[in-house]
């Protein structure tokens, strides 16, 4: 991943980079008035490659542009996450089924190998606290596991969810450090749960795992 203020990149993808991780690590809450002006001065660049920046925002659904005002941030809709919790809960589960399938001893011995270095890594960050590294690490354990079952579409549309879902996840976790810990201690039991060709159990773990990491966005609570 390019680093987010890469001093020889075009001033329009720094600003981009730059205002897009600010909206998916919570910097800068939904419904947060940007102007092109604050954004640009810290970065020093002028107004125009800001709102190049807006502009693509916008067509990534992130931002709203308000007419001489600056842009204003989307919010994740309870609808939307609705929507994105379902669709990954049909990939995820799929891509589980498709790993227990008959002469996939391969996969899952890839995914097995592949995982332990994810999960120390999650564990790492639960103990540090640091839930927007965490979430960047669930997006890519769960990424990881879609990938391993081989069906290119499939990871490839997963893929296309990465922000939301690290924006969703920093969303409902919040201060609520504590709850790092146990959201690691699930994926670690989902991972058994593959490796033990168990696609009904790992199912209901995700269920229960997506419903507990994005309460808050559903309108419920830990």
């Amino acid at each position: 991943m390019p680093p987010i203020d890469d001093p020889a990149a075009p001033a329009a993808e720094r600003a981009y980079r730059a205002v897009k991780e600010d909206i998916l690590t919570g910097a800068v809450r939904g419904g947060s008035l940007l102007s092109e002006v604050e954004v640009g001065a810290p970065l020093g660049i002028s107004r125009t490659p800001v709102h190049e920046a807006f502009l693509r925002l916008q067509a990534e659904g992130l931002l709203e542009l308000v007419p001489r005002r600056g842009a204003v941030v989307v919010p994740v809709a309870p609808g939307e996450a609705r929507d994105v919790l379902e669709v990954r809960r049909a990939l995820e589960s799929a891509a589980v089924r498709r790993l227990v399938s008959p002469g996939q001893d391969a996969a899952r011995d890839r995914l097995a190998t592949a995982v332990v270095a994810l999960l120390a890594e999650q564990e790492r960050l639960a103990a540090a606290g640091d839930v927007a590294g965490f979430a960047r690490a669930d997006t890519e354990f769960h990424a990881t596991i879609v990938e391993a079952s081989g069906n290119a579409v499939a990871t490839g549309f997963y893929a296309s969810l990465g922000d939301r879902q690290r924006r969703m996840a920093i969303g409902s976790i919040g201060a609520h450090t504590e709850h790092l810990v146990v959201l690691a201690e699930e994926h670690r039991s989902m991972a058994a749960e593959v490796a033990a060709c168990d696609p009904d159990a790992f199912e209901a773990s995700l269920r229960g795992h997506l419903s507990r990491t994005h309460a808050v966005l559903l309108g419920g609570a830990w």
